[in-house]
């Protein structure tokens, strides 16, 4: 079925984005901000100066670390230069979000900001100083300090999710205005 077009109004100011959509994506960064935030200072309170504290049969240990690079503490010499991805993709976002209006994808990059505004905020604000801070992790899969797993908190997890999210979105064709990409859905019919 061919998408019906809509009669053009020459007076009519063209809507670069939605309201609601965007109102998502605000929401969602904040939430994920809030939970990041709540989770890395309950962190530090009860478990800093403690070993591993094991849960979930062993599925997940509970120990602070502070790392100062990537996954893996990859990157430790380079620390410097993740506030500035950082800001940069924010700002990218925030272009998008101009003309966003698809609901989903909305909620993708709020995940997404979330997760990079709050392991930026670590870098900006926590020791050792402006802009090498150390991001707090404290959750690490299958045994203790990274051992199977690199050590992550809730922004790393709100990353992922919301770039495997986009990547869905992007895989079965739903574009960022709330359209969808010919030839990945229903087939058009003539």
């Amino acid at each position: 079925m061919a998408p019906v077009e809509a009669a053009a109004q020459p007076d009519a100011v063209p809507v670069r984005y939605s309201r609601p959509a965007v109102a998502w994506l605000v929401t969602a960064a904040l939430l994920v901000l809030a939970l990041d935030a709540g989770t890395k200072q309950l962190a530090l309170s009860q478990l800093e100066g403690r070993g591993p504290v094991r849960t979930l049969g062993g599925l997940v240990y509970l120990d602070v670390i502070r790392n100062p690079g990537a996954a893996f503490s990859l990157g430790t010499r380079f620390t410097w230069l993740f506030p500035i991805a950082g800001v940069v993709a924010v700002g990218w976002i925030g272009w998008l979000a101009l003309r966003l209006r698809a609901v989903p994808w909305a909620v993708a990059l709020g995940l997404i900001t979330g997760g990079i505004v709050g392991n930026l905020g670590d870098r900006v604000l926590r020791a050792p100083g402006f802009p090498v801070g150390h991001v707090v992790d404290y959750l690490s899969l299958f045994g203790p300090n990274a051992q199977y797993w690199p050590v992550f908190n809730v922004a790393d997890m709100s990353l992922i999710a919301g770039v495997s999210l986009a990547v869905l979105l992007e895989a079965t064709g739903r574009r960022r205005d709330g359209t969808r990409a010919r030839g990945t859905g229903d087939r058009d019919r003539d």
